[in-house]
């Protein structure tokens, strides 16, 4: 934590990284509320780098290459995008509403998210981390 000498605001690096981000990127903040159980959006990709914080709830979180892992409120969370699948952002809880926040860099004329058809995961398949039951599932690593 830093402290700033003329204030009492406090900074926590809550993670870093250091994405590749084309000239003439978007970048888009949103805020994404999943209902008790929510599976999330279908499994996709983002055109750029996605980087998130829980605000509330856990989500079971998995791209391409890596194990599905619980991310809980007050964790923070990226994927790199590009060709990268990711397979899940569900509310890993039933009885309530999961929130997080996430900035999205969009390379310049392409969609932020697009769907990944069922013949592509087919073909990926080989690509997809081995899945464990809920109570497998490790938490979240922030520094990822």
């Amino acid at each position: 934590m830093q402290s700033s000498p003329r204030s009492n605001t406090v900074l926590t690096l809550l993670q870093e990284q250091h994405p590749t981000v084309p000239e003439g990127a978007c970048a888009m903040t949103a805020l994404i509320e999943l209902p008790p159980g929510d599976p999330g959006t279908p499994p996709h990709r983002h055109a750029g780098p996605v980087f998130g914080y829980m605000l509330e709830g856990e989500m079971i979180f998995e791209l391409e290459g890596e194990p599905e892992r619980v991310i809980r409120a007050g964790e923070a969370f990226w994927e790199p995008g590009g060709d990268l699948i990711h397979y899940q952002a569900a509310n890993n809880l039933g009885d309530a509403w999961s929130r997080f926040v996430v900035v999205m860099l969009c390379a310049p004329g392409e969609p932020m998210l697009t769907l990944v058809d069922e013949e592509e995961l087919e073909r990926r398949r080989d690509r997809r981390a081995p899945r464990g039951t809920a109570d497998e599932r490790p938490t979240s690593d922030a520094a990822r």
